[in-house]
């Protein structure tokens, strides 16, 4: 399995870091993680083709990580004329968000005549199912209430993908990312206390209890930016966009 990040930015683009999106290349089938509304910029920079991806899945339902979804589909159906069917998975109320983030964006364009057939499917968190060959488990973290988040686990059967999508402390992330390959967790902002969000202080006290085999921090904010050099030294890798991990 392939990682790679796409989009390792806040909401706001902190450090020109672009929203979030990663990208996960198995034997079989190419699935990407969020898609937010600025993603389909640094897609295009890194070269890449949507007619690759074979399904996407969504940790929650803020612009940052699902918004680009409309401009994702409309490039499969006007740029790269797709064909093949596109899945979109995610947490409840995903369908009712995509439809009514198309109205507000590109009123009507939902009911085009599409060259290819896409579908939503919503996860119940806990809950696992099959995802292009890959099995999708979904973890509910500790963030906005109307966000319905989620963190992911992505496993092709030898190797395993966790991230912990946008949360504050939770001890759910201890089993979500429990002997991983590679952890992939927000740290949004450096000392500061931010609602529904990690900081450096108390990732940093955390990291001991994580058993993954390497921790990637990512969603890194202004007050985080600053704290990279301490957390390299902590062991930790730093996202970057288009960076990638053989697991």
């Amino acid at each position: 399995m392939k990682v790679t990040i796409v989009g390792s930015g806040d909401a706001f683009g902190t450090a020109g870091r672009a929203h979030t999106c990663i990208r996960l290349d198995s034997a079989d089938a190419t699935v990407l993680v969020d898609f937010g509304a600025g993603s389909i910029t640094a897609w295009h920079k890194l070269g890449f083709s949507s007619e690759d991806v074979d399904a996407v899945v969504i940790t929650h339902l803020h612009g940052d990580h699902f918004g680009g979804l409309p401009l994702l589909l409309l490039h499969c159906q006007f740029v790269e004329h797709r064909h093949k069917p596109l899945a979109f998975y995610g947490p409840p109320g995903l369908k009712m968000r995509l439809h009514s983030l198309f109205d507000a964006f590109f009123p009507g364009a939902v009911n085009l005549a599409w060259s290819f057939a896409w579908s939503v499917f919503e996860i119940t968190p806990g809950e696992s199912t099959d995802v292009a060959g890959l099995k999708v488990t979904t973890f509910p973290v500790k963030h906005a209430p109307d966000s319905n988040a989620t963190g992911v686990r992505l496993s092709d059967g030898t190797h395993s993908f966790a991230y912990s999508g946008d949360t504050g402390w939770t001890e759910t992330l201890l089993p979500l990312s429990a002997d991983a390959d590679l952890f992939l967790i927000e740290c949004y902002s450096g000392e500061e206390v931010v609602p529904n969000h990690m900081n450096w202080p108390e990732l940093l006290g955390k990291l001991p209890s994580f058993s993954a085999k390497r921790v990637v921090v990512t969603h890194l904010g202004a007050t985080a930016i600053p704290k990279i050099a301490e957390m390299r030294a902590a062991g930790l890798t730093v996202a970057e966009d288009g960076s990638s991990f053989d697991l």
